[in-house]
């Protein structure tokens, strides 16, 4: 420190003897007179400066001496590297020189030179912690590849740069659509930094999508740990792990898994309507109607859904319709202004035929929300109150063109499903379906919302709108109970 504090007096010191020379020179007519020993010097201008530019040169060079001398003086005292860490200095600064240009071409998507100077950085360094990344990153930059993976794979033998290989190998293999290579990796990097925001989203999105539900549940409850991830999305989350945990399981036939799992789900998130749904198929089985009752009603409070209704309908099979509408009366109570209660109250009427009952229910919903749902159950009511064919024919020919209803859609992509399921079947996305109008449900799709309430068993297509103009002329069709 104190012979480079030096260094920086005496240049500054020649700097300034510089400048007072070339003043003298310019108030002297461009020369220069020294007297010593009783002797005269007289210099001329071009001589001046040949003569500072000496003074210069013989201070590095002495400087260079003095820096070696040190360097020999350290060896013989026991460095035994130190007259090579002398010499090394020029190199060292080169090839920082060659790294810092080597980035700023990575910055500026310059592949080529971003090549070249990291090549020289790694010739001129002995930092392959450096050198390494940034080879790499030229590498894949410049479209090469397997050069790169080279390079991440060496960075694996320091366990400075272990994370960041890992980490290269990791989008290479997923760039290449090699997700089972890249779950290991993801795995290895997690064991490696487990708080990695980036690491996580990767391994949780690659769990899910391999059906690793035990799995992605510890990575979750790794990052419901991190400031990226509340506390409410990561409840719900592990919710919908536990349902598509609790699904697989009652595939597997492994029931009392299943139900476990079930009910955890419905535990962490009890306005999720899937979840609601398998708790209350659990609880129904290891006879437990009321247990079922009660989960089933808490969901419907926060959500109606058909789906619920489907279900509370399934826990007394064998029930007659005056008995059905009455325990129904809970649901019916609870948001009566949305249409799926309208629809299911219209329902329950049209099934004990109380025609007047059903349209009183209906009231106004196939005009303020024309859906194929509604205007079919208006068809009912009006066959089964003895309206004119052409009527009933209009109203469902009205309902093939119909919106189709709301549906459980993906927020990413838009795809609409027939049941629920954790992932889109579209897009791939994780907890991204809601039960909302998908877009451009206008179609001839919503036919299998209609045909089962009016005729039966759905038809093809293409043959229900003939198909539906029979049903108009068969008075006996009696449509039929919610599920």
């Amino acid at each position: 420190m104190l012979w480079s504090l030096a260094k920086v007096l005496i240049f500054l010191v020649l700097v300034m003897m510089s400048a007072f020379a070339l003043l003298y020179i310019m108030d002297n007519g461009g020369g220069m007179t020294i007297s010593f020993g009783g002797t005269e010097f007289a210099f001329g201008s071009v001589e001046v400066v040949l003569l500072i530019g000496c003074v210069i040169a013989i201070f590095w060079l002495v400087q260079k001496a003095f820096g070696l001398t040190v360097a020999v003086l350290k060896m013989l005292s026991g460095d035994e590297i130190a007259v090579s860490r002398f010499f090394d200095k020029s190199r060292e600064r080169r090839g920082f020189a060659a790294l810092a240009d080597g980035m700023m071409a990575l910055a500026s998507g310059d592949g080529r030179t971003a090549i070249a100077k990291a090549q020289k950085a790694e010739k001129l360094l002995n930092r392959p912690e450096l050198t390494r990344l940034v080879n790499a990153q030229a590498a894949e930059l410049s479209g090469d590849p397997a050069r790169a993976e080279g390079y991440y794979k060496r960075m694996l033998e320091d366990p400075r740069t272990r994370f960041v290989g890992v980490h290269g190998l990791l989008r290479q293999r997923l760039s290449q659509g090699d997700t089972d290579t890249a779950l290991k990796l993801a795995e290895k990097a997690f064991a490696l930094k487990p708080k990695h925001e980036d690491v996580l989203d990767t391994l949780f999105a690659l769990q899910t999508e391999n059906r690793d539900w035990a799995g992605a549940r510890r990575t979750l409850a790794a990052k419901a740990k991190t400031p990226a991830l509340t506390r409410d999305v990561a409840i719900r989350r592990d919710a919908l792990l536990s349902y598509a945990d609790a699904a697989a399981a009652l595939g597997e036939g492994r029931a009392e898994d299943a139900k476990k799992s079930a009910l955890e789900a419905n535990r962490l998130a009890p306005t999720l309507v899937p979840a609601a749904v398998m708790a209350a198929q659990a609880q129904l089985a290891a006879d437990s109607p009321r247990a079922a009752n009660r989960i089933l009603l808490k969901a419907w409070k926060s959500e109606p859904h058909p789906d619920i209704a489907s279900a509370f309908a399934a826990l007394k099979p064998g029930e007659t319709m005056a008995e059905r509408r009455k325990r129904f009366e809970p649901l019916l109570r609870e948001h009566p202004e949305r249409p799926e209660s309208k629809m299911l109250a219209a329902e329950l009427a049209l099934a004990a035929e109380d025609f007047p009952g059903a349209r009183r229910a209906l009231g106004d919903l196939p005009e303020t929300d024309p859906s194929t749902h509604a205007l079919a159950i208006r068809a009912a009511i009006e066959k089964g109150t003895g309206a004119q064919d052409t009527v009933v024919r209009g109203l469902l020919t009205q309902a093939l063109s119909a919106s189709r209803g709301p549906s459980w859609t993906c927020e990413s992509c838009g795809t609409a499903h027939d049941e629920w399921t954790p992932i889109c079947d579209g897009c791939g996305a994780f907890d991204t379906l809601s039960w909302k109008v998908p877009p451009g449900s206008s179609d001839s799709d919503s036919t299998a919302a209609m045909v089962p309430l009016i005729m039966g068993p759905p038809a093809e297509p293409e043959d229900v709108e003939s198909e539906s103009s029979d049903s108009a002329e068969e008075p006996d069709t009696a449509p039929k109970a919610p599920a």
